[in-house]
């Protein structure tokens, strides 16, 4: 059986190198300038707007963004969260500092480069996710790329087969990567977690091989998400406005304050990163080894792992959003490439770097330094004992509502292949397995879901490509229509019966002609 499993972990290895290091960077890099150009820099020469049309929208006076129209669906706000939930986990800490270590500080700048071009990524998503969306037997809406695969690739001359093979090979991917990636890798993390930061040394024995203390911590997690999970979407939803806003602006304002504390060491900071970024080594006088490559490499990755951009996972829960303009819930897209990475991802990058445990000059880590715990160091180091306790917190609900995320993903998913009633049955194992995460010692389950999890990339990726130009169109239409107050037709859904539903909600929410109503930006 050993023979078996370190057979099938080299296999994995080999399979996860090839898609990760070989394809995945360099189609998503692709996808990313691609989908940019097509959308003439959409994120940058409407920057103003779509801020406005997003964030700035929660704190406006309709509040518009919060609001929900029926039972059946949920807000835009609640769909960001609820996809920020499921992208902010475990790796928007501990593997961020895991990146600053293998690719030195250079790795940061790659990782903004990858959250720049997969803002337009995750916006096309987003925008084929609404457009191609529609209504299953309950009237909630059901989108994600297995549509635009089936419906829209597979809409094109000779390419039925091809598309509904994609949408299915996606559908099992995502599946798959939902137990491992988004249950049991996520659970792991916060049991040993949980034991090291409020249970050390505690040894409550074992059962059959099984540790007793492990065992109590994934009963409780089970129980928690359970009833959450089981409620469905809209209490996802309900608890994810409430707890990601939280958990993000309390890390991001602790993280700030360890970076002031070492506001001395900024310049030098800023410097490294941007000197590491285009070196030949990443460190400078002792990394010899270590190419640019991996610097880049290690950037890029740990964008895309933090905010899974390109995946085609976020499109799922955005889908259900209860907005009219595909253009608006991509708008929403771009917001949360950027706040899980630009901003959560940054404030880590910042803590390690300015803490002292990675020297600046070099690059290199401090003897003994560890990525699991190098974060929760550098907090300790300025709030003391609270500020470890603090970051493990944090990594529990972090990693705790990327697991609810994950439920969603993995239910619409199912939805797809086997219909409405096939989903209760996933949500009680998704829920049994988080069990399983918590008392399992061997790391290949979640290693192979994270090849599963790039596997999911390929069949998106392929779709957006695909469809880019009516993207571009799409877009084109929105910004003649609602920025320069041009009178079209608006482009809100490939299906004729809920586009003429949409277009009569946007009369009736702007007026007697809302294309004669322009947004000011």
């Amino acid at each position: 059986m050993d023979a078996f499993f370190d057979w099938l972990t080299d296999i994995n290895s080999v399979l996860q190198d090839f898609i990760w290091s070989k394809i995945g960077i360099i189609l998503l890099l692709c996808t990313g300038i691609i989908m940019t150009c097509c959308t003439k820099f959409f994120q940058l020469s409407h920057l103003g707007h779509w801020l406005k049309q997003t964030i700035g929208s929660v704190f406006s006076r309709n509040g518009s963004a919060t609001k929900k129209t029926d039972k059946k669906t949920i807000s835009q706000f609640q769909a960001l969260c609820t996809a920020l939930a499921a992208t902010m986990g475990t790796g928007n800490i501990a593997g961020v500092a895991a990146a600053v270590m293998i690719g030195g500080p250079g790795a940061v700048f790659w990782m903004w480069v990858a959250a720049f071009f997969g803002m337009m990524t995750n916006f096309s998503e987003n925008v084929l996710g609404i457009y191609y969306r529609r209504k299953n037997k309950d009237g909630e809406w059901s989108g994600g790329a297995m549509y635009y695969l089936a419906d829209g690739l597979g809409g094109k001359k000779h390419c039925r087969l091809f598309g509904r093979i994609l949408a299915v090979m996606f559908s099992v991917f995502v599946i798959l990567a939902s137990f491992g990636i988004g249950n049991m890798g996520q659970i792991n993390k916060i049991t040993l977690n949980l034991e090291s930061a409020f249970f050390s040394g505690i040894d409550l024995g074992e059962i059959g091989g099984i540790s007793v203390l492990s065992l109590i911590i994934g009963v409780v997690l089970m129980i928690l998400a359970g009833l959450i999970i089981l409620g469905g979407l809209q209490r996802i939803a309900s608890f994810a406005e409430k707890i990601v806003p939280f958990m993000a602006v309390t890390y991001i304002v602790g993280s700030l304050i360890v970076f002031f504390v070492h506001i001395g060491s900024v310049g030098d900071m800023f410097a490294a990163i941007f000197r590491f970024a285009f070196s030949v080594d990443a460190a400078a006088g002792g990394a010899a080894g270590v190419i640019i490559r991996k610097v880049i490499t290690e950037g890029f990755k740990r964008g895309v792992f933090s905010n899974e951009a390109g995946l085609g996972s976020s499109v799922m829960v955005h889908s259900s959003s209860n907005v009219k303009e595909p253009v608006k819930q991509g708008m929403w897209g771009i917001f949360e490439v950027f706040m899980d990475t630009i901003v959560v991802c940054t404030m880590t990058a910042i803590v390690v770097l300015s803490s002292g445990y990675i020297d600046l000059q070099t690059g290199m880590a401090a003897e003994g330094a560890n990525d699991a715990t190098l974060v929760s160091q550098a907090f300790g180091n300025v709030f003391g004992a609270p500020g470890e306790i603090f970051i493990a917190l944090a990594m529990l609900m972090f990693a705790f509502t990327t697991v609810l995320g994950w439920s969603h993903y993995g239910s619409k998913a199912v939805e797809y292949l086997f219909g409405d009633r096939a989903i209760k049955v996933y949500k009680v194992i998704f829920v049994l397995m988080i069990l399983s995460g918590a008392v399992m010692t061997s790391t290949l389950a979640w290693d192979i879901s994270d090849t599963f999890n790039g596997f999911m990339m390929v069949p998106n990726l392929i779709g957006v490509l695909t469809l880019s130009p009516l993207v571009a169109k799409i877009t084109k239409n929105y910004v003649d229509r609602r920025i320069k107050g041009k009178n079209e037709e608006p482009m809100l859904s490939f299906d004729p019966k809920i586009q003429e539903e949409a277009k009569a909600a946007l009369i009736e929410e702007y007026g007697e002609t809302e294309k004669q109503q322009p947004v000011s930006v």
